[in-house]
């Protein structure tokens, strides 16, 4: 599905330039473009003020021009990475912003659960797919998401990423990276301490995700899966739960 660069964007937050906390880019600065909106309902979902239609409200409808404008600002208009994220950025069409931030020295990742395809993913310059696992209560649809990959054409870098919270996550996620051999696997602990969607610094347990972190490297290793990277959430880790950053 094609966009156009008249069409608004449903937009929940702009903001930094920050780190990527998580993922193939964690530590790289970043802007993140946080979209409004999403198909699913993750059951541990940390972003909820950008997924819940309650928050509706709160969400601006922003043109291309509009947004790319913002994210110049923010970086001193200095091109840099750009993370399209949500809710499901893919809902969003994101096409024509893409291009033309492109073009003027912009970088764009795009994080998403797999489930909608756009014939744009082969102009990003990294798509993360991020299929959830048996903890989140959703359900993966494999043909949507192999359709997430075909989209790509092998343009962009592609890498799927999954949280692990236990056992039955592990093995999905093994499963799943099975499906994909040729693309990079990133796993992380899960979070079991989201915020709430009107919490702007909620308290978080670093204790209990850094254990999780070290039984994730410990199962690693055990199923000599060494193709896997475990990383954790960076960002977690330094600012907590505290929004924007």
């Amino acid at each position: 599905m094609s966009a156009s660069a008249s069409e608004t964007i449903r937009i929940s937050e702009i903001f930094g330039p920050t780190i990527q906390g998580e993922g193939a880019l964690i530590g790289q600065p970043t802007v993140f473009v946080r979209t409004g909106g999403c198909d699913y309902r993750c059951s541990w979902c940390d972003s909820l003020h950008a997924v819940d239609s309650r928050f509706r409200a709160d969400w601006r409808p922003m043109t291309t021009t509009e947004i790319l404008a913002r994210v110049r600002a923010l970086s001193g208009d200095t091109p840099l990475m750009v993370s399209l994220s949500g809710g499901n950025p893919a809902i969003q069409p994101l096409g024509p912003l893409i291009r033309q931030g492109q073009a003027k020295g912009y970088r764009f990742a795009l994080e998403t659960q797999g489930s909608v395809s756009r014939d744009w993913f082969s102009d990003l310059d990294m798509l993360v797919l991020s299929p959830k696992p048996p903890s989140s209560a959703m359900t993966t649809d494999w043909e949507a998401l192999g359709d997430c990959v075909k989209a790509a054409a092998s343009k962009p870098r592609i890498a799927l990423k999954f949280v692990i919270f236990d056992e039955a996550d592990f093995a999905y996620a093994r499963k799943a990276a099975a499906r994909f051999p040729y693309l990079s696997v990133y796993l992380q602990p899960g979070n079991h301490t989201p915020p709430g969607p009107e919490d702007m610094d909620a308290c978080i347990d670093t204790e209990g995700i850094l254990g999780r972190m070290g039984w994730l490297i410990d199962r690693v290793i055990a199923e000599r899966w060494f193709a896997a990277h475990v990383l954790p959430q960076l960002h977690v880790l330094i600012w907590g739960n505290k929004r924007g950053v």
